[in-house]
């Protein structure tokens, strides 16, 4: 993967659009300016050198995600290839799974000022909870 670095260097933001964790390099870029990347526990900049070996926290909406950097690329390729890139550590992938169960049980809750049920939801609602309204 690699093999399409003439110098074995690699720009931060160019290496998480191949990576496929954000659609376009100005989105990169954004989030690294804007403080959700960090490489090693610092705050860097988007021209910061990504090296093979290297650990990438990256926070993009509701996920959370450490990785190891395996290999260089600064060409977008497919999901399957770009995957070959990192490596997510194992108390990062314990963290997502634990979210996803926690927002599993949120399904039923109403976001607050989505006004009142309508006549079919009220009904819905009754049917699931057997309580009147």
């Amino acid at each position: 993967m690699a093999d399409d670095l003439k110098d074995g260097k690699c720009r931060l933001d160019k290496w998480l659009w191949a990576a496929r964790f954000f659609k376009t390099r100005s989105l990169a870029t954004d989030a690294i300016d804007g403080g959700k990347v960090y490489v090693d526990g610092d705050r860097v900049k988007p021209a910061k050198e990504v090296r093979v070996g290297q650990v990438l926290y990256i926070r993009r909406k509701e996920l959370d995600m450490e990785v190891t950097v395996k290999a260089l690329s600064v060409t977008r390729k497919g999901a399957p290839e770009a995957a070959l890139l990192y490596e997510e550590t194992p108390e990062s992938a314990a963290k997502r799974e634990n979210a996803a169960v926690t927002k599993e049980a949120d399904h039923a809750k109403r976001e607050r000022g989505a006004g009142r049920p309508t006549k079919r939801q009220l009904r819905d609602i009754k049917k699931f909870t057997g309580i009147a309204y």
